[in-house]
């Protein structure tokens, strides 16, 4: 039994020094690479950048109101389409309390001076009728008759206007209707009735009431990076990608690149503006989020290469040739190359259409 154990185990031994052996014979014999074979063809070459933005309207009207006060009323919600001349809000006029006291004074002063000239001008009537006075005379008193009728008429328009900010003569145009500039749609109405205003004057931009502009004119405005904007020109065209509507691309022209770059986490940014070809078929609403993809350079119908195919060495470009492909050989040679996007490449000398070259190299996966 014991004469049997020592047998297997030098068996077992010599099995295991044998597999040692071959293990390492195997690690020890050089490992074949293999490359994938990759082949010059004509193609399309773009160079193209991508612009971060959002979408906006060319011109955004503030509507402010023409005096103060607070909202009484409110005609328009966001969303509303309207038109030039369109009543938004209205507003109630808080009257200040000492101009409301000289209003009515002169409305007591002018009708007392009216009532006396309309009995002067009763009783000289009568007896111009009788001729006891000359005609001269009555028309002076006549005169001033009308123009106490005037003051009074003027007195009361001025309590009116102190009081509630309308006259009975100017009640549709009144400086209390706040009404739209434009036509276009709201983008937003920030006030609420119960709301106080304030007047645009010299000392103060005044409230805004609404918003409006017209969304069938929009811009794309986004910022480019300043080692790409030397290649913008007024003029390119562009695709624009809204974050809301994936699925749509819309053209646009470049319309404006900024003179001055702005420093944004220590990058130089210029600001540029693109025209938008609005599609009819689609609603976008503005500040939406947006990408602006922009086609920097393009060759057409030109040779082009897998870029991962090319060996850089200072100045020059190289590429490996397949003189065999089993097994494979290459020969190395000098190429020159034009535009690049990123995957393919141009080349424009040193190969033709339907040369094989040497590609990356084909790993093979271990087996689990």
């Amino acid at each position: 039994m014991k004469r049997i154990l020592r047998i297997a185990g030098f068996v077992l031994l010599g099995l295991l020094v044998i597999s040692t052996f071959l293990f390492l014979w195997q690690k020890s014999r050089p490992k074949v690479v293999t490359y994938k074979i990759e082949v010059a063809t004509k193609g399309n070459i773009e160079k193209r950048t991508v612009a971060t933005g959002k979408v906006e309207p060319r011109n955004e009207i503030l509507i402010k109101p023409q005096m103060s006060g607070i909202i009484s009323e409110v005609y328009k919600e966001a969303g509303e389409s309207i038109q030039a001349g369109d009543i938004i809000a209205k507003i109630q006029v808080v009257p200040d309390m000492v101009n409301l006291s000289g209003a009515q004074s002169r409305v007591e002063r002018a009708q007392l001076a009216a009532t006396q000239s309309r009995n002067n001008y009763e009783r000289d009537k009568k007896l111009f009728e009788n001729e006891v006075i000359s005609k001269e005379e009555f028309e002076k008193v006549e005169l001033q008759h009308r123009n106490d009728q005037e003051e009074l008429r003027a007195a009361n328009d001025n309590l009116s206007l102190v009081r509630t900010g309308i006259t009975q003569s100017s009640a549709k145009t009144s400086n209390t209707l706040v009404r739209s500039t434009v036509s276009g749609t709201i983008l937003d109405v920030p006030v609420k009735v119960g709301n106080s205003v304030i007047q645009s004057n010299n000392f103060n931009d005044g409230t805004t009431v609404a918003s409006v502009a017209n969304l069938s004119d929009m811009l794309f405005v986004g910022k480019i990076d300043e080692t790409e904007v030397g290649k913008l020109s007024v003029g390119m065209p562009m695709e624009i990608t809204i974050g809301a509507v994936q699925d749509r691309k819309v053209p646009a022209t470049l319309e404006y690149v900024s003179p001055k770059g702005v420093e944004e986490s220590g990058a130089i940014l210029f600001e540029m503006k693109a025209a938008m070809v609005m599609p009819s078929e689609v609603f976008i609403r503005a500040g939406y989020s947006a990408n602006a993809d922009i086609i920097l350079d393009k060759r057409n119908d030109v040779l082009t290469i897998p870029e991962s195919t090319v060996e850089f060495s200072g100045d020059s470009a190289f590429v490996y040739l397949v003189k065999n492909e089993k097994p494979q050989e290459f020969e190395r040679k000098q190429v020159m190359i034009g535009l690049s996007d990123g995957i393919n490449i141009e080349v424009t000398e040193g190969l033709k259409e339907n040369d094989k070259i040497r590609g990356s190299e084909i790993i093979e996966e271990k087996k689990k």
